[in-house]
């Protein structure tokens, strides 16, 4: 619930600095390796929003897969999780983490303020 706390707590600031009546639509980045659950989002995120300025509004997650350079033979490759790093080239354990740890809000859209952007990019993705 924290996270999903974090995201509807930036989403109703972004909405109440651009004096938003309703929020459409939030966009939020999830890694694979990051362990946050969709379906507990989903569900969190309609507990939170009933009766507040983002009730109803559409939820799109985007998923990272966990991709991985082999410290052995530098190849690049996606693992299912953390425990399954093994590269396919020379079956070495373990590399350099080169995707899979985002988590953030990237896009809100909504309805109100003419002088506000229909929809914005609220965070930069890392190393962006």
């Amino acid at each position: 619930m924290p996270v999903t706390q974090s995201i509807f707590d930036i989403v109703t600031e972004y909405a109440r600095e651009h004096n938003a009546e309703r929020v459409r639509r939030v966009t939020v980045v999830i890694g694979n390796l990051t362990g946050v659950v969709e379906d507990s989002v989903r569900f969190y995120w309609e507990s939170l929003t009933k009766g507040t300025i983002a009730e109803n509004a559409e939820l799109v997650v985007v998923h990272v897969p966990l991709k991985v350079r082999c410290y052995g033979c530098g190849t690049e490759y996606e693992a299912d999780d953390q425990f399954a790093m093994f590269c396919p080239s020379c079956n070495f354990f373990g590399g350099e983490v080169l995707s899979g740890k985002e988590l953030y809000v990237d896009t809100i859209e909504i309805e109100g303020d003419s002088h506000a952007p229909s929809e914005a990019s609220v965070a930069e993705p890392p190393g962006g």
